[in-house]
């Protein structure tokens, strides 16, 4: 319940009180930095990862890919449909965050990627998608060739230590949560099985919707000039 509340009633206060104060979710992964040089002054800009595009298979069928997703805050796991470990109760907990924004289905985009892309077929992924009242428009169920998942995983969302080539023997199992903002920057890493991580979790997705509109008129002026979705 507190996964459903808190995010909706911080949303709403952090927008109209607080949105150059509020702790911003911190960018993870630097790639690069560039030294700049203004007025005899050194400075240093810390360019940080872009999680790149992949073309996958949703649960409809679809074929699909980040760059469909415009202004969207992405929430990405990893699973497949026959585990009985950890799986039941991160998608449990997914499924809460989904709640949490079901009226504000164009904020938020969660992505599960399939690790067992054998058996999930996009049939297998759409039945267990009905048998959890998943909905499709703002939760892709996606499945494809192993060696892109397991590579995206390791090389573009960094959810495992441990190197592999996707082949047959190669195993990615983890409750990591991955979030990206609508540039596709990792903007937080979660333990998907702890409901206080997952709380923060829902409220890091709602900051990160006032950052993409941090230029945009307070509350009040929305409300009063009829602007307020």
């Amino acid at each position: 319940m507190l996964a459903i509340l808190v995010p909706l009633t911080g949303y709403l206060i952090v927008d109209h009180y607080g949105r150059n104060v509020v702790p911003i979710p911190r960018y993870y992964i630097p790639d690069s930095v560039n030294t700049v040089v203004k007025d005899g002054k050194t400075r240093y800009d810390t360019v940080f990862h872009t999680v790149k595009d992949i073309t996958l298979t949703n649960q409809m069928g679809n074929k699909v890919q980040l760059k469909d997703l415009p202004g969207k805050v992405i929430l990405v796991n990893f699973f497949f449909t026959s585990c009985p470990g950890i799986c039941p109760k991160l998608m449990s907990n997914l499924e809460k965050i989904q709640q949490a924004y079901v009226k504000n289905d164009t904020l938020l985009q969660l992505l599960s990627f399939t690790v067992d892309p054998e058996r999930d077929s996009s049939e297998q992924l759409r039945a267990y998608g009905n048998k959890h009242n998943i909905n499709p428009d703002n939760w892709w169920l996606l499945t494809g060739a192993k060696k892109d998942i397991y590579d995206w995983a390791r090389n573009e969302v960094f959810v495992s230590v441990t190197q592999g080539d996707g082949g047959p023997d190669d195993f990615i199992h983890t409750e990591k949560l991955v979030l990206l903002d609508k540039d596709h920057h990792i903007r937080g890493y979660y333990d998907g099985l702890d409901s206080n991580a997952i709380r923060q979790c829902a409220n890091d997705i709602a900051i990160l919707h006032l950052e993409k509109d941090k230029h945009r008129p307070g509350l009040l002026k929305r409300l009063f000039s009829g602007t307020e979705e």
